[in-house]
């Protein structure tokens, strides 16, 4: 696969993205699926936008109310919607896909599911790949994580732009303060607005936290009474008017964090450290295939390091 490949994926309409999904989670090491995904790397058409928050706030309500106003103004959405496992079956839980009242018939928007499985971050393993796939093909790719707290910001290494949100009554401004999560949004929405003198409160409670790190909006919203929605997507345009210009930087380092990360979650920090020299200039560029090009050549050294020591077992 190549340019071509994303080409024909892109003139394929929701299936031709669909089985391409699929290749991407059951093949991450085929050389065409690599190349399929460096080639929307390199040609990203949307911004990706990071819904995260605590449990219950009220993300996929707020994600539906938003899908409908970019929708609304001619803007094709991508959705990745990053769900709780299955104790069961290990799929995704899809409890929350049923606050969504898009049309399945809408060739503009697209939803995909998947499961966060072991991992933590409120991230699934294929949400990177994922979403470079579809921000080369949607105007909007809206990044939905699990619940998470404090200290879980791995969507930052995903989407171009965050938004946390957070619900009324949450926590004073010191509990704010000393969440990890805060360092990370470009902007802060506080949901179910339409809950009054409570919400103005954590509305401020959060602004005075902010102002100790830096200068980052908050705005009210009651996505259920669609009040403030329009404001939030101006707000979202404007901040991704000012990310552009730095986007190419901004995306070598999110495609060089997760390169590192496949490796380390592989063959541990000192595997890492092995080849890490080699790695920033191919991954900034083609972090796909960088991957698979490294993950062969670690696999063939301990093959042939330790294939002794296993005859001899």
């Amino acid at each position: 696969m190549s340019l071509s490949d994303l080409e024909a994926v892109r003139a394929g309409g929701k299936r031709a993205l669909a089985d391409a999904l699929s290749r991407v989670e059951s093949a991450s090491d085929d050389p065409a699926t690599a190349a399929l995904l460096d080639a929307a790397f390199a040609a990203p058409k949307g911004i990706a936008l990071g819904l995260t928050g605590p449990p219950g706030v009220g993300k996929s309500t707020l994600m539906d109310a938003l899908i409908r106003a970019w929708r609304s103004r001619g803007m094709t959405v991508g959705v990745v919607a990053v769900d709780p496992s299955s104790a069961r079956s290990h799929g995704a839980l899809l409890g929350d896909r049923t606050r969504l009242t898009v049309d399945p018939a809408d060739p503009g928007i697209f939803v995909r599911s998947m499961a966060a499985r072991h991992r933590l971050g409120g991230l699934a393993e294929i949400t990177f790949p994922a979403v470079v796939l579809m921000r080369a093909i949607y105007d909007i790719v809206l990044v939905e994580t699990v619940g998470v707290g404090q200290s879980e910001t791995a969507i930052k290494h995903v989407a171009d732009l965050t938004a946390l949100c957070a619900q009324p009554g949450s926590g004073d401004a010191l509990q704010f303060m000393k969440a990890g999560v805060m360092e990370i949004p470009d902007l802060v929405v506080v949901t179910k607005l339409d809950m009054g003198p409570v919400a103005q409160r954590t509305m401020a409670d959060l602004k005075g936290a902010l102002s100790l790190t830096g200068e980052v909006p908050v705005l009210g919203v009651s996505a259920s009474r669609g009040e403030g929605v329009d404001e939030l997507v101006h707000e979202i345009c404007e901040i991704a008017a000012t990310f552009l210009p730095q986007s190419n930087q901004a995306r070598a380092n999110q495609s060089i964090f997760w390169v590192e990360e496949q490796i380390r979650s592989r063959f541990g920090s000192e595997g890492l450290e092995v080849v890490h020299r080699h790695l920033v200039e191919n991954a900034a560029h083609a972090p796909f295939d960088c991957v698979n090009t490294w993950l062969t050549r670690l696999k063939s050294v301990l093959a042939e390091a330790f294939s002794p020591q296993i005859d001899s077992i």
